[in-house]
């Protein structure tokens, strides 16, 4: 896992570069790659990695961060 920032934002070597969403196909620009904290089914914290794609027409979209691929 990469190094993070105090609000667990990776200096991901995608950022501002165009990836895929592998699960809907979805490309855009990578503008964040973030670990956040989140509560499972069990009421117990669990790391959640999430990448941020922007689309075309401007909106973001969250998806599992090991779910993306670098558009060539």
């Amino acid at each position: 896992m990469a190094a993070t920032d105090s609000f667990g934002h990776e200096n991901h070597q995608w950022i501002g570069r165009t990836v895929r969403d592998i699960a809907s196909g979805t490309e855009g620009e990578l503008t964040a790659v973030v670990n956040e904290k989140k509560r499972n089914h069990a009421g117990q914290l669990t790391g959640v990695r999430l990448a941020y794609i922007k689309k075309a027409d401007g909106i973001e979209l969250p998806t599992a961060a090991a779910n993306i691929e670098l558009v060539r």
